[in-house]
């Protein structure tokens, strides 16, 4: 496929029409002006979420596709080239999902011995900030006798308070997971309506804070985003 036009389309058409080498081949185009180490970098993080989701799908897709969204979308339309904050985006849901085998612990490893074994490894392979990046953007153990939802969403507000570099890994996150929710099954789309919508203006009011690392073009750019979630969350649950 041509660079040029790889470039110039929206990362949905591309899963679409070309899949994960599609978006695989967005993403080494994306790395070609990033410095040698930072690239090789990034493609360490590839590797490494390569093979933990080596086996996750998400409804119709490989997993690693949003992961690759993820990260393109923090370069193309936010702007951000810092090579850990990327790093963190591929690896965003591995030790949530993965914390055993990325830990180098036997599977029923209890979750928070395996969540902090997970974490130091990546503080290991990479360093210690994309370690708490992802830290960040992980989600507790839950409590059972709680709303899951609920505790989703106080989660994510109290820990995107004080990290304003995981406001960037959570939004495009949440992107892709609410603009992005007319490329899923129907069911998959209630519920991710139900969880997200409440989410809404929390993370609206978060991208909008003076300490959010993003340029006011970026911030314009994700509030018209969130218009569009907003709008698909509502066709999806009050018909």
């Amino acid at each position: 496929m041509a660079p040029r036009l790889l470039l110039s389309m929206p990362l949905h058409a591309i899963t679409e029409v070309y899949g994960e080498a599609g978006l695989r081949d967005r993403f080494g185009l994306e790395l070609e002006s990033f410095p040698d180490d930072e690239r090789k970098q990034l493609e360490a993080a590839l590797d490494l979420a390569s093979r933990l989701h080596a086996d996750d799908r998400r409804v119709r897709e490989p997993y690693l596709n949003h992961l690759l969204r993820v990260a393109i979308r923090i370069i193309r339309y936010y702007g951000v080239r810092d090579a850990d904050v990327l790093t963190a985006a591929l690896l965003h849901d591995a030790v949530e999902d993965h914390p055993a085998e990325l830990g180098g612990l036997e599977p029923d490893e209890s979750y928070p011995v395996a969540t902090e074994a997970a974490l130091t490894e990546l503080a290991r392979r990479f360093n210690p900030r994309v370690s708490e990046l992802v830290r960040s953007v992980t989600n507790p153990e839950y409590d059972p006798a709680r709303d899951r939802h609920e505790q989703y969403r106080e989660h994510v507000a109290e820990n995107l308070e004080r990290d304003p570099w995981a406001r960037v890994i959570k939004i495009s996150d949440f992107t892709d997971n609410g603009v992005g929710v007319i490329h899923t099954s129907s069911d998959k789309a209630y519920r991710s309506a139900t969880k997200y919508r409440p989410l809404v203006p929390k993370l609206r009011e978060l991208v909008g804070r003076s300490d959010t690392p993003l340029s006011t073009q970026a911030k314009e750019h994700i509030f018209d985003q969130l218009d569009l979630a907003e709008e698909r969350f509502a066709a999806i649950l009050d018909d």
